[in-house]
């Protein structure tokens, strides 16, 4: 299944798909961003399943490289899928993941449903 440009609550997002190239470090960020050269993207969406374990493991400074590296070309993350055993083990991630979720620029839902439901409340 390929990666999907589609609207949503009146926003413009790029559904990745589960099945693509892992997203493990800034470069797999920049070689998503290319691919959406000339799309008017507004969220990213990538599912658990594209990430890496290193993403959850904040020490390792993947999750920040990759999303700083996203917002600097100007799109919004979400991360989708289930993180609750991730976030029982790391407090820290516990806490980013609280953090992000209060603001605008990363959010991370558990379906596509809470997805809806945030896009529809942010519109």
């Amino acid at each position: 299944m390929p990666d999907v440009v589609q609207t949503r609550h009146g926003a413009t997002v790029l559904m990745c798909a589960p099945d693509g190239p892992p997203i493990a470090d800034e470069q797999s960020a920049v070689d998503l961003i290319g691919t959406l050269w000339g799309q008017d993207v507004q969220w990213i969406v990538l599912p658990v399943a594209r990430l890496t374990e290193d993403f959850f493991v904040l020490r390792t400074r993947v999750a920040g490289a990759v999303v700083q590296k996203l917002q600097q070309y100007g799109f919004r993350v979400v991360v989708l899928g289930d993180i609750s055993v991730q976030v029982a083990a790391s407090s820290a991630l516990r806490d980013f993941v609280y953090e992000s979720d209060k603001g605008r620029q990363l959010w991370f839902v558990r379906d596509e449903a809470e997805l809806d439901a945030r896009l529809s409340a942010a519109a």
